[in-house]
């Protein structure tokens, strides 16, 4: 395209506004520094900027400048050139076990509905203690099967009393005559039980027994006490992971923990898992009762040697987090978390985790404090919970993932979680 300004207005336009070459000036130097901090909207290199080459980015070498007008903002970041697919855009893959009940809330008797990513799944006790889970639909008019009755090792639809086995096939009509084929069932779900959790396949039946199921040691350990997490967060599931993972978020607990500096140690990685090391130290307030009665008292720290280790793991598609005291061999707290998507959109997900504390050699006490520990953790998650809920409601606004993530932790995080992720069907 020409340029129709003609030179006599060029200079009538610079004596009008004589900053206009500090500004294009300005503006060129951001432009050419941008990509090394891809969240940048002033002119120049701040603390923060300087601070970033701890995680391998790019220095800036402009100078502080100050300007009469403030120079337009970049208000919508290019996403990563990396980035195969938008991860909030990104399914969790069905061919894993999920946890979708507790054991407790399935009774015998009494069919238990639920969903996964969007599909409706009914979980059945039958009068033995059998577990066995369907699709939560009867094939004749398509209502819920944990409408029904459970009746022996049976399953049979509330409204016109067809009857499905534990495979799914419909196996009576009571008004069909005997002689008539009967008609086809709907779809089973292996089924297992296993750390007061009801686990499900939710993928292809064929890869059920060779993939990988969900070991929790300290569950059935007799010197932890195990509290069941069991709560629904309104964000997809990557911001959960990325919560648990980014240990540099402890500002946020602040009015509970004080002030945290967060160590980042290592980080080791494979193809579907990544895990960091963390140490931390206390730099303002005292430590909370209710974190004292689960890991006990804060390390001093005298040296490398002297302290305080956590390890937290995304093993794909389950995360986990354990902490040890310094010098010891077994952790305080060991963590199990997995979060499912409720919504075929996936934007609601149900955390199911496994909180277990080791408890003081004295019998009886970690029952004392666990009303202490219970408070402190429910603090904890409901301040985690808002946060990532508020995510999720800016990328509903933007309508794209427009983070800009420094952390190299949390770029491996994201890379598993895409790489081993499905595209969410439309």
């Amino acid at each position: 395209m020409q340029n129709n300004i003609q030179p006599e207005n060029k200079v009538q336009q610079h004596r009008a506004n004589p900053w206009r070459p500090i500004i294009s000036m300005a503006t060129a130097i951001e432009n050419r520094y941008a990509p090394a901090y891809p969240g940048a909207c002033e002119v120049g290199v701040s603390k923060r900027r300087r601070s970033l080459g701890r995680y391998g980015l790019t220095k800036s070498g402009a100078s502080k400048m100050s300007l009469p007008e403030p120079v337009e903002t970049i208000t919508q970041p290019v996403p990563h050139a990396s980035a195969t697919r938008d991860l909030r855009k990104t399914g969790i893959h069905p061919d894993h076990w999920y946890p979708l009940a507790r054991s407790r809330d399935v009774k015998r008797g009494k069919p238990f509905g639920t969903q996964f990513a969007g599909d409706p799944i009914v979980i059945v006790r039958t009068t033995s203690g059998t577990l066995f889970a369907l699709e939560d639909r009867c094939a004749h008019r398509q209502v819920p099967l944990s409408g029904g009755t459970v009746e022996g090792e049976l399953l049979q639809c509330g409204y016109h009393c067809w009857t499905y086995d534990a495979s799914g096939a419909c196996v009576s009509v009571p008004y069909l005559d005997k002689e008539r084929t009967l008609p086809n069932g709907v779809r089973g779900y292996p089924c297992r039980e296993a750390s007061g959790l009801i686990f499900v396949f939710t993928g292809d039946e064929s890869k059920a027994s060779s993939a990988k199921f969900p070991i929790v040691p300290a569950y059935a350990d007799r010197r932890y006490k195990t509290r069941v997490l069991d709560r629904r967060v309104a964000c997809h599931y990557s911001f959960m992971h990325e919560n648990l993972m980014d240990m540099n978020h402890q500002f946020l607990h602040r009015r509970l923990m004080g002030g945290i500096k967060t160590v980042f140690l290592e980080l080791r990685e494979g193809d579907d898992w990544v895990e960091a090391d963390y140490t931390f130290r206390r730099t303002r307030g005292k430590q909370p009762l209710g974190e004292k009665f689960m890991i006990g008292r804060a390390t001093k720290q005298t040296d490398d040697t002297q302290r305080d280790l956590m390890t937290i793991r995304t093993d794909y598609p389950y995360q986990t987090l354990k902490f040890w005291k310094a010098g010891s061999t077994e952790p305080e707290l060991s963590l199990w978390n997995v979060y499912i998507p409720i919504d075929r959109e996936q934007r609601i997900n149900h955390t199911y985790g496994l909180m277990s504390i080791r408890a003081p050699s004295v019998p009886g006490l970690i029952h004392l404090m666990w009303p202490f520990i219970a408070w402190f953790t429910d603090g904890i998650f409901a301040e985690d919970r808002h946060i990532v809920e508020q995510e999720q409601k800016a990328f509903d606004r933007q309508g794209a993932d427009w983070n800009q993530e420094i952390f190299p932790i949390i770029q491996k995080l994201r890379g598993v979680l895409i790489s081993q992720g499905v595209p969410i069907e439309n």
